[in-house]
């Protein structure tokens, strides 16, 4: 009879937040899966518990992974943990969970602390709906495709980000998204644990890479959604057509561009597809002279 995969959340700071179900599950398993076996180790330590370690993270998790699910379906238990928070959230946990249901070994949960909505909480944006971003890739064009995909999100959108990365990060949002508010959250649990409400323009010049404020601790940005917009016709084709083009030059196809301009804007696709084709057409003609 296989063994199980449990998912148990362990505290993004507060060592005090583990739950009492989490060190039940961590006591009597066979083995833990852990990100960063040292940081788990601190853990156990503090909590007196030993367990055999197995790392698990993005650049082995196809080897570990087949390691993992071969003593699980040999009859072990298996807990898996992230260095912070729930496993499987913008995490490769996410990756032996689905192999798991495949091979159709039993997976559950113990859930715990998590940062995405302990800061929404703090934070006092809005909370009705929601969109969890992540980190936003260190590839400038592909952080770019992003952000214009998302420039026209209503919702409030929440990412990750580390403090080296954040100047970058917030000047290439601003120059996408424009000044909104926003919310920064950093440290949370810990003794310097901070909300900073303020918007887009301010936190780019408070943390400029010229002369501004080095940022310190590991961050959760709050940005609010994009004003509602009451009819499609506050887009003209051309700026339909302009917000394809930089989504084009970011490396996107003409098709996928078209489309994600046809979504940010409410004007359909085949319109913006054919008037990048008309434009593309008469550059080409042109240059055949």
């Amino acid at each position: 009879m296989a063994g199980q995969l449990i998912l148990v959340g362990t505290p993004i700071g507060n060592l005090g937040d583990i739950s009492p179900r989490a060190l039940e599950a961590l006591e009597s398993c066979d083995f833990i899966a852990a990100e960063d076996t040292r940081v788990t180790m601190k853990l156990l330590n503090h909590f007196g518990i030993r367990k055999p370690l197995i790392s698990y993270y993005e650049h082995n998790k196809r080897m570990k992974g087949e390691v993992i699910t071969a003593r699980l379906l040999e009859g072990e238990n298996c807990v898996l943990v992230t260095d912070a928070g729930m496993p499987a959230i913008s995490d490769p946990g996410e990756n032996i969970v689905d192999k798991c249901h495949t091979l159709g070994i039993h997976v559950t949960c113990v859930p715990g602390p998590s940062a995405v909505v302990t800061a929404l909480a703090v934070s006092g944006m809005p909370s009705g709906r929601f969109t969890f971003e992540g980190f936003l890739s260190v590839n400038k064009k592909s952080r770019r495709e992003h952000l214009l995909e998302i420039r026209d999100e209503k919702r409030t959108m929440i990412f990750y980000e580390a403090p080296h990365k954040l100047p970058a990060m917030l000047t290439d949002m601003l120059d996408a998204l424009g000044d909104r508010r926003i919310a920064m959250v950093r440290e949370l649990t810990k003794v310097h644990e901070e909300v900073i409400r303020t918007t887009l323009a301010q936190a780019a010049a408070r943390y400029s890479p010229d002369g501004g404020e080095i940022p310190r601790g590991e961050f959760v940005i709050i940005i609010e959604g994009a004003p509602q917009s009451d009819s499609a016709e506050d887009y003209t084709p051309g700026q339909a057509a302009e917000m394809a083009r930089s989504l084009i030059a970011g490396g996107m196809s003409l098709s996928e561009a078209a489309k994600q301009a046809a979504k940010a804007t409410g004007l359909k696709k085949g319109d913006i597809y054919k008037l990048l084709v008309t434009e593309e057409k008469s550059v080409t003609d042109e240059e055949s002279f």
